[in-house]
């Protein structure tokens, strides 16, 4: 593919909430080409959980267009950072990870990632490799290129001052060490979210105070979850993991509004800018039903991460259960003996259907929880164990079960 700057430059900054800055990129995106070299582009994960999910993907979607484009794509994972823990939107003090729950949810990332990007092309670093090294003296040195003044103009350090809430030292470090990887690894540009705009910026400082140009920094917005609202967080329960069952996923994408499936769009899916115009333009005019538009925005997605045969599967199961408000045949049973009625909410944890007896009632309070049809609307209502036969068990809007009671 022939070099058109624009066309890239179009490519590349398509979706991004800030880009410092736009005639850096241009003027590295044109030099790389005049040199065949290729840009280092750089995101960093801290392995502070062990599943990605589809906010995640919005920054390593970004990462693989740059990939596509012939660039070296360099996916840092944090085991050193993560262990001090990034305090970005935090208004208290973020818990330290140990050393063996980094080590575990960063193998778990490298097999994630790669259902995204080229395992070819992509450089896989951890960013001990550099820190550790710098040891005390080091470190020393590094933090003596930064002030707290600086630090301070950060929101989340403004606002914990302001409050007299505890800032730790350590915290002041996290940002320093984030930079100290663009050092390290000459990054032409870093990549990341809406809220690590900060800790990007500091990079540029740091890597003008070793002597190298500085990066260009290109932030994306944050994925709203399933609720609309929250920023996109498995803490929350808001979140679609590209590692779920692919019915899971086009379920859940369903879920979300007809207004937020537009940034789905944008964020998560290779459509142009253009083409997601023209098709809110269509679903204006009454020329497309947004469920149509949502059901192959689910598809779009699914088949990213499972392939077409597995999207088409649960765009068909989403259709035959609640489109059609039909049993599927290859519903899932579960057998249990028959005994003694049991509490709804212990019987969805039994199940293993909910995380928690907690989450169990707060479904059922919302309406989430049906039996063979009819809502279950008192947390203290049974489960009739004592009755013989198979019902159909619906939990939320995803889980569908035929449960066997036999003696």
């Amino acid at each position: 593919m022939a070099f058109d700057l624009e066309r890239d430059f179009s490519i590349l900054s398509k979706g991004a909430i800030n880009l410092v800055d736009e005639e850096l990129l241009k003027k590295k995106l044109k030099r790389s080409y005049e040199k065949n070299a290729p840009l280092i582009v750089k995101a960093g994960f801290d392995p502070s959980a062990p599943d990605l999910h589809l906010g995640h993907t919005v920054v390593l979607r970004k990462m693989k267009a740059f990939q596509d484009l012939g660039h070296t794509v360099v996916f840092v994972i944090g085991d050193f950072t993560g262990l001090i823990g990034d305090p970005t939107g935090k208004n208290a003090t973020r818990p330290q990870l140990t050393r063996k729950e980094v080590e575990k949810n960063a193998e778990t990332y490298k097999k994630q990632v790669f259902k995204i990007l080229d395992p070819e092309k992509t450089v896989v670093r951890f960013n001990s490799e550099w820190l550790s090294k710098l040891g005390a003296e080091g470190f020393i040195r590094l933090a003596g290129k930064y002030t707290v003044a600086r630090m301070l103009e950060r929101d989340d350090f403004k606002k914990r001052f302001k409050e007299e809430r505890p800032i730790h030292i350590h915290e002041f470090l996290y940002p320093l060490a984030q930079a100290y990887d663009s050092v390290a690894l000459k990054a032409d540009v870093e990549l990341g979210g809406s809220d690590q705009l900060f800790n990007l910026l500091v990079g540029r400082e740091i890597q003008r105070e070793f002597g190298q140009e500085e990066q260009v920094v290109l932030t994306m917005p944050l994925l709203e979850g399933t609720d609309g609202v929250e920023k996109m967080s498995k803490s929350l329960g808001n979140y679609i993991g590209i590692n779920e069952n692919p019915n899971d996923i086009f379920g859940k994408i369903m879920s979300v509004s007809d207004d937020l499936m537009w940034k789905y769009y944008l964020l998560c899916t290779d459509y142009t800018s253009e083409e997601i115009s023209e098709m809110k333009e269509k679903v204006k005019n009454n020329l497309l039903h947004p469920m149509e538009a949502k059901k192959n925005l689910g598809q779009t997605i699914v088949k990213y991460y499972y392939g077409e045969e597995a999207a088409k599967e649960a765009r068909k199961h989403f259709e035959t259960v609640f489109s059609k408000k039909e049993i599927p045949q290859d519903i899932e049973e579960i057998r249990v003996k028959k005994g003694e009625p049991l509490p709804f909410p212990k019987f969805l944890l039994d199940k293993k259907l909910v995380k928690s007896t907690s989450e169990g009632r707060r479904l059922i309070e919302q309406g989430g929880v049906t039996l063979d049809g009819n809502k279950i609307s008192d947390i203290h209502s049974l489960f009739p164990l004592n009755e013989k036969g198979e019902r159909i068990l619906k939990v939320g809007k995803l889980k569908l079960k035929k449960i066997v009671v036999e003696d």
